[in-house]
C-alpha cells in the first residue's frame, strides 16, 4: 500500500476520524482526504487528477441517495476504485452496489482489522465483501436486469436521473447543470430508451424498485 491515496466520503466527521485511525497502521506510506458530500468527493478526484487510488463512500449522505453516488463516480472516474462503507449490512444492497461496480463493501460494524483487510484487497486490485455474506440472499431478477440498465447510464444521464428523482422539471435540471433544456431533454430521452420505460415517472420508479426501503434511517 506504499504511497497510497485515499478518500474518506462520509458526512459524520467522527466516523472519517474513526476510519482513518482504523487504517494508520497499514503498511506503507498512506495519505488521506476527507469529503462531506458527493460534491467534496468530486473536487477531491478533480484536485488529485489520477493520483487518488480509492474511493471509500458512505451510500448516504448530502449529494448521494442510495446507489446514486457510486453509479456516478463509477461512470465518471472509471480508473478509481470505490469501496462502500456502510452501516446498511442487507446482502440485497451488497449485491447490488457489486452490481454497479463496487470494488467492495465494508459494513461500519467491521472490526479495524476487517476494514484494513478490505482497503489492503481492493488496493491490490481484488474484490472484498464480508466472508460470512450469502449474496444469494433475497435475489430479485427483475431488480438484476434494472440494475444492469442503470450500469449503462453516462455520468451525466445520472446525474439527471438522479435530478429525476428530486422531481425537478427539465428547465431546473438545466439550471443546475448549466445546459440548454434541449439537452436536458436528450438525455432524458436516452435514459427511458436504456431503461426500457415510457415516461420519466416510470424510470424513477425503476431506481426505487431496486433501492426499495433501503435507505430508511441509514447512516
Amino acid at each position: 500500500m506504499s504511497g497510497s491515496n485515499i478518500v474518506i466520503a462520509d458526512d459524520h466527521p467522527l466516523f472519517r476520524g474513526a476510519l482513518r485511525q482504523a487504517l494508520s497502521d497499514v503498511d506503507g506510506d498512506v495519505s488521506f482526504a476527507e469529503a462531506g458530500s458527493l460534491e467534496e468527493v468530486v473536487q477531491a478526484l478533480e484536485a488529485s487528477g489520477e493520483q487518488t487510488d480509492l474511493v471509500l463512500l458512505d451510500l448516504k449522505m448530502p449529494g448521494v441517495q442510495g446507489f446514486s453516488g457510486l453509479m456516478f463516480l463509477r461512470a465518471q472516474y472509471p480508473g478509481v476504485p470505490v469501496v462502500i462503507v456502510s452501516a446498511n449490512e442487507d446482502a440485497p444492497v451488497i449485491r447490488r452496489s457489486l452490481d454497479f461496480g463496487a470494488s467492495g463493501y465494508i459494513p461500519k460494524s467491521a472490526s479495524a482489522v476487517d476494514m484494513r483487510i478490505a482497503v489492503e484487497t481492493v488496493l491490490s486490485g481484488g474484490i472484498w465483501v464480508p466472508t460470512e455474506l450469502d449474496l444469494a440472499e433475497g435475489e430479485d431478477n427483475e431488480a438484476q436486469q434494472i440494475a444492469l440498465r442503470l450500469a449503462t447510464l453516462t455520468p451525466q444521464q445520472v446525474r439527471v436521473l438522479m435530478m429525476l428523482g428530486e422531481g425537478l422539471l427539465n428547465k431546473q435540471i438545466a439550471y443546475e447543470l448549466g445546459v440548454s433544456e434541449a439537452t436536458v431533454k436528450a438525455h432524458v430521452s436516452a435514459i427511458l430508451q436504456k431503461l426500457d420505460v415510457e415516461s420519466r415517472t416510470q424510470a424513477v420508479i425503476a431506481v426505487n424498485r431496486i433501492e426499495g426501503d433501503h435507505w430508511q434511517g441509514i447512516a
